[in-house]
């Protein structure tokens, strides 16, 4: 009997199941296992910590390779800036220990609890994006076990596709599909593909499709030396529209989070001090030195002045406080989650984001037609990046078929516009049919071609991305 703990994840997808569960100690061990489900043609499913959001955890038959105990951290090297970890290291654990060290490790999903090999697999990304970009920009190396059993180890620098857009994995030669990217500042919608492009690319954000991720190399910062960080409210959501817009243009911010009147009054629940009169928030983080923390203090304080932020807002500048804005900004997905799991109701939160001169009309779309829904919503998220969340949340499948025809409006919206259908999230099983509102067949198989060329039998990540129909 398969525990139920690996047969599902935090899209709340059901009914998943599989024949048995493999917990390997080390990249050897998930080699023999590929191989051996590899001759036999049996589907393999990646399990990471569960928190993906898209349903890339939950398998329909075949078995789970779950990467629970491969979680050590090797080595952090002071002098080069890296750090090598096992898959199943808890992203948290994995920042504890090099901050421990006076060095970031900038990626920073609102999910701490995901292992680090997840993050990979999905390319995420978090509120420090705005300044530092995805999970991508830090992987220097990956270890990784193809569906054949093979053992490649991939260096960033090392191997890049030639001009015929052939590209050498290991033993395996990949044709590149010729595909225009989206102009978004994130993507996580299927596998990188690009003139030149590095191998390590194609695996960075592949959904456990590619092959099994069992060990990162990470690029590492210095740590920042202060931090200036604030929740600001305002009691006109204009007001907050123009900060943001002015932040971007002239801010070293490394964050800029939103949160309408709906998503405040979720946190109302556990936030009391949340004034009565604010319809809208912002929390911002900017790092700090010895010799900038004031004129940055008072950068802000003119900014707020001049947007009308409310006075009762919140600021930190020490750790113990920044944690507790932190966790004010992690709180809503949680509470949104707990509502989905109290009226067991499928997910249904945008991932998308748009080009920057298409984000304001999709943001008013948003508004104007969830206000008129009837439905319970929030809006909050990376704004910094065109990148906000709708969470519509029904309570019963009524409310959850309108949420989901007033999600494809926003979708065909974001195509038009020449956004991506997941900006952090990926596409797992949950949303791989809205992929042909943002490719067409044609180029869907092209991709799928890719896959195929290093898991031809197509164990790995079966429903992941793609339609059975496409492989």
């Amino acid at each position: 009997m398969v525990p139920e703990s690996y047969l599902t994840d935090a899209s709340f997808i059901r009914d998943g199941y599989a024949d048995r569960v493999f917990i390997p100690d080390n990249v050897e061990q998930v080699a023999e296992i590929l191989a051996g489900a590899n001759r036999d043609r049996i589907p393999v499913t990646v399990s990471g910590a569960g928190t993906g959001t898209v349903g890339g955890r939950v398998p329909f038959g075949g078995v789970v390779l779950a990467t629970d105990r491969l979680n050590r951290i090797k080595v952090i090297d002071l002098t080069n800036h890296t750090a090598v970890a096992e898959a199943g290291v808890i992203l948290s654990d994995f920042q504890k220990s090099v901050e421990s060290e006076g060095l970031l490790y900038p990626p920073d999903p609102t999910e701490r609890g995901c292992f680090l090999g997840g993050t990979v697999a999905t390319n995420a990304s978090g509120a420090r994006t705005f300044k530092y970009g995805p999970t991508r920009n830090y992987v220097a190396g990956l270890k990784v076990v193809l569906a054949s059993g093979e053992i490649v180890d991939l260096k960033r620098g090392e191997s890049h596709a030639d001009e015929n857009r052939r590209l050498r994995v290991g033993s395996v030669e990949v044709q590149l599909p010729k595909l225009r990217r989206p102009a978004t500042r994130k993507n996580a919608t299927g596998y990188f593909v690009a003139p030149g492009m590095d191998a390590i690319d194609l695996f960075i954000g592949s959904e456990g499709t590619l092959g099994v991720i069992c060990e990162i190399t990470a690029k590492l910062l210095p740590k920042p030396e202060g931090l200036l960080s604030g929740v600001v409210f305002f009691e006109k959501e204009t007001d907050v529209l123009a900060l943001v817009a002015e932040v971007r243009a002239h801010v070293d911010a490394r964050a800029i989070e939103f949160f309408d009147v709906e998503s405040l009054n979720f946190l109302r629940q556990k936030y009391s001090a949340i004034p009565e009169q604010a319809v809208a928030a912002v929390f911002f983080e900017q790092e700090t030195t010895p010799s900038t923390e004031e004129s940055v203090f008072d950068q802000w304080q003119t900014l707020l002045d001049k947007h009308h932020a409310l006075a009762d807002s919140w600021f930190a500048t020490n750790a113990t406080d920044q944690a507790r804005l932190r966790e004010f900004r992690h709180q809503l997905p949680v509470l949104m989650n707990e509502w989905f799991a109290h009226y067991r109701q499928r997910k249904v939160s945008t991932d998308m984001a748009v080009p920057d001169d298409a984000f304001p009309g999709l943001f008013r779309l948003y508004q104007d037609t969830l206000r008129d829904s009837g439905l319970r919503y929030t809006i909050f998220g990376h704004i910094g990046d065109n990148h906000v969340h709708v969470n519509i949340l029904p309570r019963d499948d009524t409310e959850g078929a309108r949420a989901r025809e007033l999600y494809v409006q926003f979708l065909k919206y974001a195509a038009r516009a020449g956004g991506t259908l997941s900006a952090e999230h990926g596409v797992g099983k949950l949303k791989r049919e809205y992929l042909r509102l943002f490719y067409s067949d044609d180029q869907l198989r092209d991709l799928a071609a890719v896959k195929l060329s290093l898991d031809p039998n197509g164990i790995l990540g079966r429903g992941n991305i793609f339609s059975e129909d496409l492989l």
